[in-house]
């Protein structure tokens, strides 16, 4: 309200009750507000009690349920990671296993590619010696080659 607004109001209050009853709606109306601030400030203060309470009830449920997650969030790292670890130590052993079987296996495949190769060089090289005693019990044996042609069935070619 401007300040014409209020001395308007002022002047009808003046008119109507007249001078001497000026004062007394004053005091009055200073009373009543004094008696409003208070009810009002004992409100606030009735509330801010009751949300502080509130609030402080909130912090400790807050509170609770964040110390409950973190307890269950390192339960459930460190069960993971034993699991982890479990996993991985059964893999190792498994991968030493396997690798272990691949070796011998290796090794059996080698021994017995060259036993074989041996007794294959063995049995050519007797092969070989047995042809070469054949051929020089059979010279020393035979006469004359049995493949070989009388003189008059040989044909004689021309030189060129």
């Amino acid at each position: 309200m401007s300040g014409q607004e209020i001395f308007v109001i002022i002047v009808v209050i003046l008119l109507l009750f007249g001078a001497d009853k000026l004062p007394e709606f004053a005091r009055t109306f200073g009373k009543g507000m004094r008696d409003f601030r208070k009810a009002t400030d004992e409100i606030k203060k009735e509330i801010e009690s009751n949300t502080n309470e509130l609030r402080k009830d909130i912090d400790d449920v807050t509170n609770t349920i964040r110390k409950d997650v973190t307890d269950l969030s390192e339960n459930i790292t460190k069960d993971v990671n034993e699991v982890s670890d479990n996993i991985k130590s059964n893999l190792d052993d498994f991968s030493e296993s396997v690798e272990k079987d691949v070796n011998e296996i290796s090794g059996n495949i080698e021994k017995n590619v060259k036993d074989f190769s041996d007794e294959v060089d063995k049995d050519t090289k007797e092969i070989a010696d047995n042809l070469k005693k054949d051929t020089n019990d059979k010279k020393k044996t035979s006469g004359p080659d049995d493949n070989d042609v009388p003189d008059d069935y040989k044909y004689d070619y021309p030189e060129e």
